[in-house]
């Protein structure tokens, strides 16, 4: 490629671009639960700057394009909620998702509040489900949310440690 990936901190001006990113990196979910309409397909500009505002978002850029991104927030019982981690299709399989899922535990890491990390994916997503289980977490509940669609909630501890870094 010959540029390097940088992991920052999201800017308000960041939004659009995510948004774009998130609706091109969700096709392959919606077509693999033939559901459209889930909410990442759905989601409004404002929305997201408001998630963004109110939590902690992280873009990877090549150059000046994002081509990554994951959010988190902190809330009142200790649960750092990870969300939406996604990665442009033709960068996929490089170990980005990881990096970016590091990335944002390191930043949560240093909150003494921080508890546990918890995030979800659908039951037939096996990619995300491999690299979650690859990085220390471990499936909690379950929730069927429609009728081809099963959400898995994986866990855990913040003391872990997995900040391996990867590619």
């Amino acid at each position: 490629m010959g540029m390097s990936v940088t992991i920052s901190a999201a800017a308000e001006q960041d939004a659009e671009h995510i948004l774009k990113l998130q609706y091109l990196c969700y096709q392959s979910e919606a077509e693999l639960y033939g559901d459209y309409g889930i909410e990442p397909l759905t989601q409004s500009l404002d929305d997201l700057r408001a998630e963004i505002a109110q939590g902690h978002a992280l873009v990877a850029r090549l150059g000046d394009e994002v081509i990554a991104s994951v959010r988190a927030k902190l809330d009142e019982g200790g649960t750092a909620r990870i969300a939406k981690l996604i990665v442009h299709p033709r960068l996929q399989h490089h170990g980005l998702g990881g990096r970016l899922l590091d990335a944002i535990e390191q930043h949560f890491a240093g909150d003494a509040a921080a508890k546990r990390f918890q995030l979800f994916t659908g039951h037939r997503s096996e990619g995300n489900l491999r690299l979650y289980r690859s990085r220390g977490y471990a499936p909690v509940g379950s929730e069927q949310v429609g009728p081809r669609l099963t959400l898995v909630t994986l866990e855990k501890e913040a003391s872990a440690g997995a900040y391996a870094t990867s590619a």
